[in-house]
């Protein structure tokens, strides 16, 4: 909070704060800053205060006025050499001043960059992942030392491991993914750095740029901005209880002829959905008839329920390619992933992977092996659930104890939660306090106001979040 008592002015403190917000990128290129009079209600100062403060983040570069619309946060400015503003400036401050614009929104980076900010040591209930504490092991340092010995060090280390990666964790992928009724040998399995390195080779294998791409809404930001950023046409399909909407992709395909369509099936994020078998076997069959790929990605699949629709199995990987990885779960450093197709795809598949990576950690990968092996994987994912599962019905009184409503049906490590209120305006109020939120216009391919939001149910066990949640809602 600003203080009357620092060294700092109150105008400097509050540019101070907004600066470094902008070089941490937890406000993002394009995004508004709130009004004059709104930031002065929220700070408890001045009008004449944040005037200066943001004439200050002008002089700075940081950010741009727009005429009636307000104060922006300017991209690539971070390097521009601060300067005394001109008069010329200062009257486009004041003019600033009387339009009264949205909050900021929160861009598809943000809530990856929020994770490298302490934010003051707080729980997040925006995150993604679930928290360090909750996935400590013993195992795993013991699967590293022994794969570290110094044969074993230099027979992975002074040469180039597999293409495909690691043999042994391929054949122990093929088991586990068999469990799951996914059949694929080591021979159509390749290890990627993550999950999202393995649906970046799926997408630069088997698109080009212009090419239109379904996805599904809400979906992962993250997702579109990559797909978006690659030049290919995003063709948003809404996601229902029982999978994607149909008759929306049937549209799609007999207007734009999809080449591809990006599902997280189990576990959806961010609604918890899973896909139905009626629907899934529905979806594949416009898959055959349309001739487009789909991609699964099964990144929950640790804390699944068992015997999931997954479409990979239905598909018996046809046309279907299959996601995985084990950043959510068990070491989000070690960033493993991999990715099964069939025979016919995996040289286009290997062929994009050499030219993005070369090869993948084989250390890292022979370590996780062993884990899947030994079965210590498998119980640690047990413990975890059940661990969730506690959480989850923790969080779920908490929300509706503090006004919140379900818009969809608690499950997974993600709750689909509607506010009443304008989710970008209260994400960057819950940001003063110290609080990172998912607004719901994150998880939509073309951003649009929203009164939804995602909460992490692993990270939303404090009360005193609610209890300010509470506080700042009813003022909005």
């Amino acid at each position: 909070m600003l203080t009357r008592s620092s060294s700092l002015s109150l105008t400097e403190q509050l540019s101070g704060r907004f600066a470094q917000r902008i070089r941490d990128r937890l406000l993002a290129p394009g995004a508004r800053l709130p009004s004059v009079r709104l930031c002065a209600q929220q700070q408890g100062v001045s009008p004449a205060t944040v005037v200066a403060a943001y004439d200050q983040l002008l002089a700075q570069g940081l950010v741009e006025a727009r005429k009636n619309r307000g104060f922006f946060v300017r991209e690539l400015a971070l390097r521009e050499p601060a300067t005394r503003p001109s008069a010329a400036r200062r009257a486009e401050t004041s003019a600033a001043t009387a339009a009264e614009p949205a909050p900021s929104p929160v861009d598809a980076t943000t809530l990856i960059r929020g994770m490298f900010h302490g934010l003051g040591g707080k729980p997040q209930p925006g995150m993604g992942a679930f928290p360090p504490q909750w996935m400590e092991s013993t195992f795993m340092p013991a699967a590293v030392r022994k794969v570290t010995g110094t044969r074993a060090l230099q027979a992975f280390s002074l040469q180039y491991g597999e293409p495909m990666g690691d043999g042994a964790l391929r054949l122990a992928l093929s088991r586990k993914l068999a469990a799951m009724n996914v059949h694929a040998g080591p021979d159509s399995i390749i290890t990627t750095i993550g999950a999202t390195h393995a649906l970046d080779i799926v997408s630069r294998a088997l698109l080009r740029p212009g090419d239109p791409v379904m996805v599904e809404e809400p979906g992962w930001a993250v997702e579109f901005a990559r797909l978006t950023a690659m030049g290919m046409r995003l063709l948003p399909v809404p996601r229902r209880v029982d999978g994607p909407d149909l008759a929306v992709m049937a549209r799609y395909c007999e207007v734009h002829r999809p080449k591809l369509y990006v599902s997280v099936s189990v576990l959806h994020n961010p609604t918890g959905y899973c896909l139905s078998p009626g629907s899934a076997h529905r979806l594949l069959q416009l898959a055959n008839q349309h001739d487009f790929h789909v991609v699964e990605d099964d990144t929950y699949s640790h804390i699944a329920p068992e015997h999931a629709t997954r479409l990979c199995a239905l598909d018996g990987l046809q046309r279907t390619i299959h996601v995985g990885g084990f950043a959510k779960i068990l070491a989000p450093n070690w960033r493993i992933g991999f990715l099964a197709a069939n025979p016919a795809l995996v040289e286009r598949l290997l062929d994009t992977k050499l030219l993005s990576t070369l090869t993948t950690p084989a250390l890292l990968e022979r370590a996780l092996a062993l884990c899947i092996e030994q079965g210590q994987l498998r119980r640690h994912s047990e413990r975890i659930r059940s661990r969730l599962d506690a959480a989850r019905s923790r969080s779920v009184k908490l929300a509706l104890n503090a006004g919140c409503r379900f818009a969809a049906e608690p499950a997974g490590l993600f709750g689909w939660v509607d506010t009443g209120v304008d989710t970008d305006a209260l994400a960057q109020r819950m940001l003063d306090e110290g609080y990172l939120l998912a607004p719901g216009a994150l998880f939509h391919a073309e951003r649009k106001p929203s009164t939804l939001m995602r909460i992490n149910f692993a990270t939303t066990q404090d009360a005193a979040f609610w209890k300010k949640y509470a506080e700042l809602v009813r003022r909005m």
